[in-house]
């Protein structure tokens, strides 16, 4: 049997989910911040409630972002000291893939989208290797041309708005970083797979599209690449 704990902080809270052999066992999501307290003992009442011991534990798989630098940074560091630790594989999935896989099959071309919180967008086409970017919507306007699209991700209404406004013909669909999902990737790979990668490439890096925006003591804004 092959258990895997699935971490995401990279948009918004935290989630986490234990899935063995692609069945849900348990299954927690949290908002707020502070996910750098709240994390592991939200893993740790995860084993709790499912009555399974860590060591029990095939692989472990995390978001690596686009998203918060923060929540980036804590998700990936629970889950690299828990891999290390525990001597298991670490899956790294793009925030923006285990979005798009969260999008139903169809005609329309799945966008996923997290507002940067700085008037632009990381993204990614379903139709583009999943490879993520940085555009404002005016950028992805131009991306997506004519083709009718379905852009999925926590603020996909607001871009949906204004790629309306540029003409696109888009549906939406809202939803968060599914952890049961991002089990899923980690699963479709293998667990063989990812321990030979992990041991070629070292564990996973977070996946950052622009450097970091930090608040100097004046209150001016800065990005530090």
């Amino acid at each position: 049997m092959t258990l895997v704990l699935a971490i995401d902080c990279a948009v918004s809270g935290l989630a986490a989910a234990l899935v063995r052999d692609g069945e849900v066992l348990t299954l927690r999501r949290e908002e707020g911040r502070e996910q750098a307290a709240r994390l592991l003992p939200v893993i740790g009442n995860l084993f709790a409630d499912a009555g399974i011991d860590r060591r029990a534990l095939s692989m472990i798989a995390v978001t690596v972002g686009p998203g918060s630098f923060t929540g980036v940074r804590v998700g990936l560091a629970a889950a690299r000291g828990l891999a290390v630790a525990l001597d298991v594989p670490l899956a790294g999935i793009p925030t923006t893939t285990t979005l798009l896989a969260q999008a139903p099959k169809g005609p329309r071309l799945a966008v996923a989208a997290i507002d940067s919180q700085l008037g632009d967008w990381f993204c990614a086409l379903a139709a583009q290797d999943h490879k993520p970017f940085l555009a404002t919507a005016a950028l992805l306007a131009e991306r997506l041309g004519d083709r009718p699209s379905l852009v999925i991700g926590p603020q996909a209404t607001s871009l949906a708005g204004e790629l309306v406004a540029a003409g696109i013909d888009v549906e939406v669909q809202v939803a968060l970083p599914d952890p049961v999902v991002l089990a899923q990737l980690a699963l479709a790979e293998g667990v063989v797979a990812w321990r030979a990668r992990n041991r070629a490439e070292g564990l996973p890096r977070p996946l950052y599209l622009r450097g970091v925006n930090i608040t100097l003591p004046d209150g001016q804004r800065r990005t530090v690449e």
